[in-house]
């Protein structure tokens, strides 16, 4: 195959005015906000431990600090700026893989730093929740990968220190360089069955988080000297296919119990999952009809589970380049566009898609080309756009800002009227914001766009009370509601063997001296 290798684009030198610097301090107290706003937007942005996530060789930009990534100032900032916007969440994703399908390597995504560097999304949580009041925290962690009886307890801590602001991204992970390099030699595990063994480890968390201590379980009783009621705390006794866990949960109850759980599963298979345990659900869609047949099948498998159609929160991913005017706005676009790593946006592809096209000349219209795997994406494409014939290099110059995504370009009314006509037309409940620099795009939203849906009454003034899952579901509860897999497990080991039915009763009591 030949090369056909990609020049990247060169910056044209000039320097956005837009960038307003960090914010210092923490926020003051505002008033507590009501959970019901009608019509309400949700709000979430998209980040990763790494520096070029979605936009490709923006990392060059003057104003883009995504390489401080790897520093608890660039997090508590972006923390402080999302709550200053009342966001609900930070919503941080991750692989614990490389991006080596294009040119068979992983060169081109190191050279761009295509979700490589990555570090883990869950050690900076703490710091940020130290330094906010509200914003909840969505952390993608790939299950495949973990032991649910470690990975819960993980959870746990952390909603603890977030007093209940935690989510869970379950992802069972996508890229073969994760298996081959986390002891599955032999590659990837087929994709229905990874989701067949994510049924089980959810069903073995649910056991601990909801099940294994009792409500009342820590007593705290300092005159009889007993922490915690051992006859309240029950082992689960899990024996399955997948995983044998037969003992008691390590961690005391934490506010939520159970984290908020998140999934983005696009295939049949993945709904399936979705309808099951989402209680939201991110999905990637190019126009908002596009977004209304996804949202109608995740909210058909919800139905299918036996809960309400409007239980699962939709959040679309998109990018927002916005200023005071539609021409500032496009102006600055263009010069986003001007940095555009082509490359770095093959080698994304490359890992989203299985496909290298680097086999394939970039300036010859994919439709010539027979292969089933490039008739699927490309009938992604062509519904966006019908009348293009996309080529590689279309396809490239189209994900190397904003992925999958589409890019909204406008005023704050722009923006605004855009947002509000993906959530009517497109069945969604809210955003997934990522970002084309960061925090510079962040920092646009909430100075610009943030204040044009607050004048509609599509956001909160100010935050309400209370953990992330009854802000976002707007009940006000931190449980699971009844509908959820998890919340037959609450309560369900009180008659059940308990720590102090195991003590061994034969043995004399140790008193002091």
């Amino acid at each position: 195959p030949s090369e056909h290798p990609f020049a990247p684009l060169r910056p044209n030198g000039l320097r956005s005015t837009f960038f307003r610097g960090r914010i210092v301090g923490r926020a003051p107290a505002q008033p507590q906000g009501s959970l019901h706003v009608s019509n309400r937007i949700i709000l979430s942005a998209f980040d990763m431990t790494c520096v070029t996530h979605q936009t490709t060789g923006l990392w060059r930009h003057p104003d883009n600090r995504a390489h401080e990534y790897n520093t608890l100032e660039y997090w508590t900032n972006l923390a402080q700026l999302l709550e200053r916007g009342t966001f609900d969440t930070l919503f941080i994703a991750d692989v614990v893989g490389l991006y080596d399908v294009y040119k068979g390597s992983a060169e081109a995504a190191l050279r761009d730093a295509a979700q490589v560097p990555v570090n883990d999304p869950l050690l900076a949580v703490s710091a940020m929740a130290a330094a906010t009041e509200h914003l909840g925290f969505g952390l993608t962690v790939a299950l495949t990968y973990e032991q649910p009886y470690a990975l819960a307890r993980k959870f746990t801590t952390l909603d603890h220190l977030t007093k209940g602001r935690v989510g869970w991204n379950v992802v069972t992970s996508y890229l073969d360089s994760a298996a081959r390099n986390l002891g599955l030699a032999e590659g990837q595990i087929s994709h229905d069955n990874r989701y067949d063994i994510g049924d089980e480890f959810m069903d073995v968390v649910y056991k601990l988080w909801e099940g294994s201590w009792e409500d009342g379980a820590v007593i705290r009783d300092k005159e009889n000297g007993v922490f915690t009621d051992p006859s309240k705390v029950h082992p689960i006794g899990h024996d399955s296919e997948h995983y044998q866990v037969p003992g008691v949960f390590l961690s005391e109850p934490s506010p939520q119990r159970t984290p908020v759980i998140y999934q983005a599963g696009a295939s049949s298979r993945g709904r399936a999952f979705a309808g099951k345990h989402g209680e939201a659900v991110f999905i990637s869609s190019l126009n908002p009809a596009q977004a209304r047949v996804t949202s109608d099948a995740l909210r058909d498998a919800a139905e299918s589970e036996g809960r309400p159609r409007d239980s699962v929160k939709i959040l679309s991913m998109l990018t927002v380049i916005t200023a005071p005017t539609d021409e500032e706005a496009q102006a600055k676009a263009d010069e986003y566009r001007s940095y555009i790593s082509l490359e770095g946006a093959l080698a994304l592809f490359g890992g989203w898609s299985g496909l290298d096209m680097s086999q394939f000349d970039p300036d010859t219209p994919l439709k010539y080309i027979e292969t089933d795997a490039l008739t699927s994406v490309l009938n992604m494409f062509t519904k966006a756009d019908p009348d293009r014939d996309w080529t590689p290099r279309d396809v490239a110059e189209f994900i190397g800002l904003g992925g999958f995504g589409p890019v909204v370009v406008g005023s704050p009314t722009t923006v605004a009227d855009e947002l509000e006509r993906w959530v009517e037309e497109g069945g969604i409940d809210g955003f997934n914001f990522a970002y084309a620099v960061t925090p510079g795009t962040f920092e646009d939203l909430v100075e610009y766009v943030v204040p044009e849906l607050r004048r509609r009454g599509r956001v909160w003034d100010n935050y309400p009370e209370g953990t992330l899952r009854g802000r976002l579901n707007g009940t006000g509860e931190a449980a699971v509601p009844p509908w959820h897999p998890a919340a037959k497990y609450r309560g369900a080991y009180a008659n059940a063997p308990s720590v102090a039915d195991q003590t061994r009763k034969d043995v004399k009591a140790t008193t002091s001296s």
